[in-house]
């Protein structure tokens, strides 16, 4: 397919032509869980991929294939919600590396959409960077938009990057309006209150129903499209520069994907 960087799309002609030009490779990941009542149960893994095609534009990158289940066993109390052990969810990753790294790729970099596969990527890339000399990258996304946000979403903290909130609705409003049911979206504070998340000296492992029953947690019924233009044009506007600094590559701009066209960020 003519003017693509998903790898997944090109014929093998076409991958052995553009590799010659191209040692870093994304990768997407997110999850299938209940993301409020309003957006759907793939909301995390829809973002990474769509931030993959944006960033993919701006950096020469290809774009790998995507693991769209992740660590999520802290919801499945919620009908849907899709979950993989980790150590499943590492070998999967690990062989998608594998298969990757033979085919001469030097740079990888993770378009993470679930706070749940942070931990993972790490385990995995750590080992390979160190006994192959390669270089890894991860983007945290929903971590990486809480200073992106700063300035643009009403709310802070929990209401507005909890789950299925502010942010996350905004962003999902910009990318994929058509998934989006504002109608049905919520404004829903911890049931622990003001306490929730205060004790930073702790990590737990709280079932995540005790703390929401609909999955939203923060405040969603705020959410616009405008605002999550914004937070994606800003995150994509710095992750090539921080790409090319780590990987020590220039990247050579493309703009032909669909989704740059349609949603016209040659701008960014």
């Amino acid at each position: 397919m003519e003017n693509t960087n998903w790898i997944k799309l090109m014929s093998s002609s076409e991958f052995a032509e553009r590799k010659k030009t191209c040692d870093t490779v994304i990768i997407p990941v997110g999850a299938t869980e209940v993301y409020g009542p309003h957006m759907p149960m793939g909301s995390d893994i829809i973002v990474a991929q769509d931030v993959a095609e944006l960033v993919a534009a701006k950096t020469n990158a290809m774009i790998g294939p995507s693991l769209e289940v992740g660590e999520s066993y802290s919801l499945t109390k919620y009908p849907g919600t899709l979950y993989l052990r980790p150590t499943t969810w590492m070998a999967v990753i690990e062989d998608f590396m594998a298969s990757l790294l033979r085919l001469g790729f030097k740079n990888f970099m993770f378009i993470n959409g679930h706070a749940g596969n942070v931990p993972m990527v790490g385990q995995v890339c750590r080992p390979l960077e160190r006994e192959l000399g390669i270089k890894t990258a991860q983007v945290d996304w929903w971590r990486f938009t809480q200073q992106k946000a700063l300035g643009v979403c009403e709310t802070t903290g929990w209401m507005c990057h909890g789950h299925a909130s502010e942010c996350g609705t905004s962003v999902m409003l910009h990318l994929h309006p058509e998934y989006v049911d504002m109608s049905k979206a919520e404004r829903v504070t911890p049931k622990e209150g003001e306490e929730y998340g205060k004790f930073d000296d702790f990590i737990d492992y709280t079932v995540f129903n005790e703390t929401t029953e609909c999955g939203i947690l923060g405040d969603a019924t705020i959410a616009t499209a405008e605002k999550g233009k914004v937070v994606v044009e800003r995150c994509v506007r710095s992750i090539p520069s921080s790409a090319a600094m780590y990987f020590g590559t220039k990247f050579p701009l493309r703009t032909s994907h669909k989704l740059i066209q349609k949603r016209k960020y040659d701008h960014v």
